[in-house]
C-alpha cells in the first residue's frame, strides 16, 4: 500500500496543500482550486493510498514554494512523481520549459508538439496539471495574450504573472 504525505501551509498566495510520495512531489492544491481536487486526483492516480498529515517529508517542497511565492526563487529543484498521460506529460515538459517571467499561448505549445489543431487538448492538459507552480501552467495564456483558465482562478494567475514580471511586489493575495 502506498503512503502519501500531505502538508497544508499558508503562503503569500493563500493556503496551499502539497502531497508527496516516496518518489517526489505528486500534487499541489491551490487556494480556491476548481475541479475535483485532491480526492479526484487520488481516485484516479493513487487508489488505496494512505494519506498522512506530515510536514517532515514535504519540508523542502514547502520551502521552495514559499521562496517562489515570495519572489526569491525562479526554478524548482524537486523530485517529482508526475502521474499523467503521455500527451499530458509532453505538454507539461513544454510548459516547464517556459522561462520565468515569460508566457506562451496554448497554440504555440500545440505547434511545438507538431499538433497545431490540439489547442483545446493542450488547454485541457494544462487544466489537469497536478503540480501547478512547479509546472508553471500560469504562464500559458490565450493567443491574444489575455488570461484564460486557471485552476486557482484568474486573480491568482494574474498575481503570479505580476510576481514574475518583477513589477513592484503584488503583496499577499487574499
Amino acid at each position: 500500500m502506498e503512503n502519501l504525505h500531505r502538508t497544508e501551509f499558508d503562503s503569500p498566495a493563500g493556503t496551499l496543500r502539497v502531497v508527496s510520495s516516496e518518489r517526489g512531489l505528486a500534487y499541489v492544491e491551490l487556494p480556491h482550486a476548481s475541479g475535483r481536487g485532491f480526492e479526484g486526483w487520488k481516485e484516479r492516480h493513487a487508489t488505496g493510498a494512505v494519506v498522512r498529515e506530515a510536514h517532515g517529508p514535504n519540508r523542502e517542497v514547502v520551502r521552495q514554494l514559499l521562496e517562489f511565492l515570495e519572489g526569491k526563487r525562479e526554478r524548482f529543484e524537486l523530485e517529482l512523481d508526475l502521474r499523467a498521460t503521455a500527451f499530458q506529460t509532453q505538454v507539461y515538459e513544454r510548459v516547464a520549459a517556459i522561462p520565468y517571467g515569460e508566457t506562451r499561448a496554448y497554440g504555440e505549445i500545440a505547434r511545438e508538439l507538431d499538433q497545431p489543431a490540439a489547442v483545446r487538448a493542450v488547454g485541457a492538459a494544462n487544466g489537469a496539471n497536478p503540480i501547478p507552480l512547479v509546472i508553471p501552467c500560469h504562464r500559458v495564456v490565450a493567443a491574444d495574450g489575455k488570461l484564460q483558465g486557471y485552476a486557482g482562478g484568474l486573480p491568482l494567475k494574474a498575481w503570479l504573472l505580476a510576481l514574475e514580471s518583477r513589477r513592484p511586489s503584488p503583496g499577499r493575495l487574499l
